[in-house]
């Protein structure tokens, strides 16, 4: 029996099966009775192959040095995209021959990127023949043949190469991925995916009976978690609070504050300051631009707010009537959402989201349809994002610290509410400062534009994750000094956690060869990525997870022990994080395969060291 010359997890050059062509794959296992190599091209796609349609990644680059000097004609060809055919023949007897060479060399698979558009190509190479050529004729016939090859290899390119560049299976062999058809258009001299109608066969969160329950439990607690912040006796006994009559629930004047906040947002996000960055590749081949100018909206928004001081705005408005401005905000979130539902049907298929188009109306309206819901270049969800939410988190906060000081008659806040208050201005600080870290995160990359992420950025983050400070209101909390320092170190800990692993992730998606990043060990995979098997993410698969949950206790702490309220915010965190990180894993294991296996046999934990 032959010997198996290639191990597992090594990368080499793999045949594509009925071509000459040659991929970089990585081996993933080896079948003694067939003698078969499995392997996996950079674009997930598994296949079997012979040994002798195996090579080392070295193979080509020897024999590419000698066959370079033996025919000028054939290195002239190589240097272009695999699918380049030659455009015109001297000879009957040279075409062949030149022909000949080229199906017998093999050679290896390009990035679509880097080649150069065809009928560009071709025109360089029209413009050499016209200046070596002997008669306009030959002109003329070299020109018309160049336009064939043209048709040829534009052909050839829609037909094989495209595949790669947008991450789309080949049609080798019978898949359930055979149903993802595609067609192309021709836009800036670059091929995009026109058409991706691809529907989703996969549910989240409990399918459409989850996504309704959810639309309906997510205001509901949130209003009552608001009501027992209120209640001057919050036990678990007084569950639930008393309902207020519904009449008091509503305040057209809290709803028009919320949407001038909003639109005050909306303006400083349109202010031509800051960079412009480009996001993650879709899965058409379109890039989106972003500003980035979310730090410079906080100055400016904390200057407006230092002139309503000023001039002796109340700013305790906000407490005496933060269960009505959370309704005013769920009613604008369900506007949005419902208007992202109706233009996501005068989009082009490839916009929409990979998750959400089911088929169900509950569950796209739940999920989002659209991925990138854009006016112009105003893009929806990353302005809903971080701005009105995120920077509404922190206003609240501090019409309640203002709050605290006037219905506990004190001339300074507690030491329990400034704790609150600086440790969650840290976090909001920390969001805006690294702001174009959010273009990688799966809201963004994965995820649609509908009633989940609407109500989350614009409802629970402001108003949910401000408990501790409304709940320090009415019920406060003399901290001691040394319990002060305690909570204070707890927090820190949790930060360098946090953004160490944040900031070691985003260096290395930049730049994986960086010599500040040379220290860390790595797995290669078959996508041509590589996954971190050392530094903070060697200690566990989501270390910023585990920051954050660290952080989110540190908040918490500050309110004491009387009640469970406080912690609600670390709990549900924790749901939360651990749903993540489950959809993480399952995206993971169909990306990576069994790469992704031998990351979690090096990384075991996935949370929580030693417990998850």
């Amino acid at each position: 029996m032959p010997a198996k010359n290639f191990s597992d997890g090594e990368m080499v050059m793999g045949r594509w099966p009925g071509s000459h062509l040659y991929y970089e794959v990585q081996v993933t296992g080896y079948d003694k009775n067939t003698q078969l190599y499995a392997v996996k091209y950079k674009d997930g796609t598994e296949l079997d192959l012979k040994e002798s349609d195996v090579k080392p990644l070295n193979y080509f680059r020897t024999k590419k040095s000698h066959s370079r000097s033996s025919s000028r004609q054939r290195s002239r060809s190589r240097s272009r995209s695999p699918a380049r055919t030659p455009s015109s023949k001297r000879s009957t007897s040279r075409g062949r021959e030149t022909k000949k060479r080229v199906q017998k060399e093999e050679v290896q698979k390009e990035d679509l990127s880097a080649v150069k558009p065809v009928h560009q190509e071709l025109q360089e190479n029209s413009t050499n023949r016209k200046t070596t050529s002997v008669s306009d004729y030959k002109e003329e016939k070299e020109e018309n043949n160049a336009k064939n090859t043209y048709r040829v290899v534009e052909h050839k390119i829609r037909r094989e190469i495209v595949t790669d560049q947008f991450g789309l299976p080949y049609n080798l062999r019978i898949k359930k991925e055979e149903g993802k058809l595609i067609e192309l258009e021709t836009k800036d001299d670059r091929l995009y995916i026109k058409k991706r109608a691809v529907q989703t066969q996969e549910w989240e969160f409990g399918g459409p009976v989850g996504a309704f329950f959810i639309m309906f439990l997510l205001p509901a607690a949130l209003v009552l978690l608001l009501l027992m912040c209120a209640v001057d006796d919050a036990s678990i006994l007084n569950f639930p609070p008393p309902i207020p009559a519904l009449q008091t629930l509503w305040n057209s004047t809290a709803l028009g504050i919320f949407v001038l906040w909003f639109l005050f947002q909306a303006l400083l996000y349109l202010l031509p300051i800051g960079k412009v960055v480009e996001g993650v590749p879709l899965a058409n081949g379109k890039t989106l631009k972003y500003r980035i100018n979310a730090f410079y909206a906080f100055l400016l928004c904390t200057t407006a707010l230092g002139a309503a001081l000023y001039y002796e705005v109340n700013l305790g408005y906000i407490y005496s009537n933060l269960l009505q401005l959370a309704i005013s905000a769920m009613v604008f979130s369900l506007v949005l959402s419902i208007y992202l539902y109706v233009r996501s049907w005068r989009v082009p298929a490839d916009e929409l989201a990979p998750g959400g188009n089911s088929g169900s109306f509950v569950y796209d309206f739940f999920i989002g349809r659209e991925l990138n819901p854009r006016i112009r270049n105003f893009d929806l969800k990353y302005f809903c994002e971080l701005r009105p939410g995120l920077m509404g988190w922190f206003v609240i906060n501090l019409g309640l610290l203002f709050a605290e000081m006037e219905v506990q008659g004190r001339d300074v806040p507690s030491l329990a509410m400034i704790l609150v208050n600086g440790f969650q201005l840290l976090y909001v600080l920390d969001a805006l400062w690294n702001e174009a870290a959010i273009l990688t995160t799966m809201d963004i990359v994965h995820d649609g534009f509908g009633y989940m992420l609407a109500f989350g950025d614009l409802v629970w983050v402001p108003f949910a994750y401000s408990l501790q400070a409304f709940y320090l209101v009415n019920h406060p909390n003399e901290l001691s000094w040394p319990m002060a320092l305690a909570i204070i170190a707890l927090n820190t800990v949790g930060y360098i956690i946090f953004r160490g692993a944040n900031s070691q992730k985003n260096a290395f998606r930049r730049n994986p060869h960086d010599p500040k990043l040379a220290h860390l060990k790595t797995i290669p995979t078959a996508t041509g990525k590589s996954l971190i098997v050392s530094g903070w993410w060697g200690f566990v698969r989501h270390p910023n997870y585990l920051g954050d949950l660290i952080m989110a206790l540190a908040w918490s702490l500050p309110c004491g022990f009387n009640h469970i309220l406080p912690y609600f915010y670390i709990i549900y965190f924790t749901c939360l994080l651990v749903h993540r990180e489950a959809r993480d894993e399952h995206q993971c294991k169909m990306k990576y395969g069994v790469v992704w296996n031998k990351y979690c046999q090096q990384v075991r934990y996935r949370i929580f060291p030693y417990i998850y």
